[in-house]
C-alpha cells in the first residue's frame, strides 16, 4: 500500500469524515491538524500541502501519486482498492 497523509482542519467537518473513512477501510495513514501547529512547522506544513493542493484546502488527502481534495468518498474508496 502506498504512503497514506491526510492533512487537516481540527474543526472541519469534512476532515472528521475522511478521518472515519480511513479508519473504516483499515488503512495506516498519517495525519495533520494543520491549524494547531505553531511557527516554523506550520509554515513548513502549509508549503508541503501547497505543492500538491495550491488552493491550500482541506482535507487534502494524499496516497502515494493520487491527491484527493475534499471528501470525496467514491475516489478515496477507488484510490484505496477498497
Amino acid at each position: 500500500m502506498a504512503d497514506i497523509m491526510l492533512y487537516t482542519l481540527s474543526t472541519c467537518g469534512h476532515c472528521k469524515r475522511t478521518k472515519a473513512l480511513l479508519k473504516e477501510c483499515d488503512v495506516e495513514y498519517k495525519s495533520t491538524d494543520v491549524d494547531l501547529l505553531e511557527g516554523e512547522e506550520r509554515e513548513e506544513t502549509i508549503a508541503e500541502v501547497k505543492k500538491c493542493n495550491p488552493r491550500l484546502s482541506f482535507p487534502t488527502l494524499v496516497i502515494g501519486d493520487t491527491v484527493i481534495v475534499g471528501f470525496k468518498e467514491n475516489e478515496i474508496r477507488e484510490a484505496l482498492g477498497k
